[in-house]
């Protein structure tokens, strides 16, 4: 055996055992960094040809592992733009320079220019819905861009589509002719009112006043006004209605028959016009109600925060309490996570080990769910890291007197000369 083939084996064992070392005080510095996952080192050994007659000692290489696929701890947290991934998955992020890496580190905040950034800085990437179709390119980034809201203040859109579901009571008095609301006297009988608030292309407020009056049995007419030209809130109208129905209901079951119409079309709001959905309606023995009424658009105003679902819909919600849906976020696998390059900032990118990016939508098949207002803990375990720790000391501690037992012997091989 070769006293200068034991000292360097030993010397290769303290040099894995400080890789050992640094891997731990890198997961002990990082257990409370979002998204990080910790490195662990695996020892592989090199043996030489000890086919001669004397023992030839080898040496000992390290390989770093990290455990990439391995989920952490979520913990929920005070942001609706903290966002954590519970299963498989990456997030999508772009640096400054407009690469693209993956990431689990979902700590975003809105900065003065609107876009999400994380605490690395790097900026999360969604599908623009309002623009463009939110259908994922499975083998590319085409089509990502920044998730940014600050182009979205003081936005009014016009209302097109209302639905009102009211049931209007069967043994209603049927009204003489001229006594409809489609008359416009002051002397109009009905059996129902709602009004609606919708919104012109202005983002203007304009209130709609829609009437029922039992025409004949089993009929019904419906009549929609402008509410600023009513007398007092009501009858005569300085103009005449603004839409005007006849409903036939079946007697058998009290709803719609499938002859009579289900929709208004209200002219409000020049060039647009407003669709009023009454499909559902009913006419049963009880009175007058409206369990179901919304009408779409909003007014002008600003985006006072985002909101985020399961799905990765991005919404915003404007101070009028208006939510739009705004972007899609997607996530992203590899086939092998744990191979992926580590970056700064706890990113990554994709390697031939890895295998080629697949992007996806949140709780499709192969890819976890979204949960906002919570992110991923390190998945560093404080008890394992100092278990190592003395381990690798003690080994380190060990391999050094060997190499200083070989220190000892080549001093007795030399004074042999002397």
């Amino acid at each position: 055996m070769s006293l200068y083939g034991m000292m360097r084996t030993s010397v290769s064992g303290m040099t894995v055992q400080a890789d050992r070392l640094s891997t731990v005080a890198d997961n002990i510095a990082n257990a409370g960094t979002t998204g990080y996952k910790r490195t662990s080192i695996e020892f592989s050994t090199q043996v030489l040809d000890n086919a001669t007659a004397s023992y030839e000692s080898g040496s000992v290489q390290s390989v770093s592992r990290a455990a990439i696929s391995q989920q952490g701890a979520l913990r929920g947290t005070n942001s609706a733009t903290d966002l954590a991934i519970s299963g498989e998955g990456f997030f999508i992020v772009q640096d400054e320079s407009q690469e693209f890496y993956l990431t689990r580190a979902g700590s975003f905040n809105t900065d003065e220019n609107g876009n999400l950034l994380n605490a690395a800085g790097y900026a999360l990437m969604g599908y623009d819905i309002a623009n463009q179709t939110s259908a994922p390119v499975a083998n590319g980034f085409a089509g990502l861009e920044q998730i940014n809201v600050s182009t979205l203040a003081l936005t009014a859109v016009a209302s097109t589509q209302a639905e009102m579901v009211p049931n209007l009571p069967a043994g209603a008095t049927v009204v003489a002719p001229g006594d409809l609301p489609s008359a416009n006297t002051a002397t109009a009988e009905f059996s129902g009112k709602t009004s609606l608030l919708a919104y012109d292309s202005l983002g203007n407020e304009k209130t709609i006043d829609v009437y029922f009056a039992k025409t004949a049995p089993e009929t019904w007419e419906v009549t929609v006004y402008d509410k600023d030209a009513s007398t007092n809130g009501g009858f005569p109208y300085s103009s005449g209605p603004l839409a005007q129905e006849t409903l036939d209901f079946d007697p058998a079951n009290g709803y719609l028959l499938g002859s009579s119409p289900s929709t208004l079309t209200v002219p409000f709001a020049p060039p647009a016009q407003l669709e009023l959905d009454l499909t559902g309606i009913s006419q049963l023995g009880t009175g007058y109600s409206v369990p179901t009424a919304n009408v779409d658009g909003n007014s002008p105003a600003a985006v006072e925060r985002m909101e985020i679902d399961g799905n990765g819909i991005v919404y915003g919600i404007y101070q009028n309490g208006y939510a739009e849906p705004l972007y899609q976020i997607p996530l992203a696998s590899v086939p092998s996570a744990d191979n992926l390059r580590a970056l700064p900032g706890n990113a990554y990118a994709a390697t031939i080990e890895s295998g080629d990016v697949l992007v996806g939508l949140p709780e499709q098949p192969g890819f976890g769910s979204l949960v906002s207002g919570a992110v991923e803990e390190s998945n560093v375990d404080m008890a394992t890291e100092l278990t190592i720790m003395i381990e690798s000391q003690r080994s380190y501690t060990a391999n050094s007197k060997v190499f200083q037992t070989g220190s000892d012997l080549m001093d007795v091989l030399i004074s042999l000369k002397r």
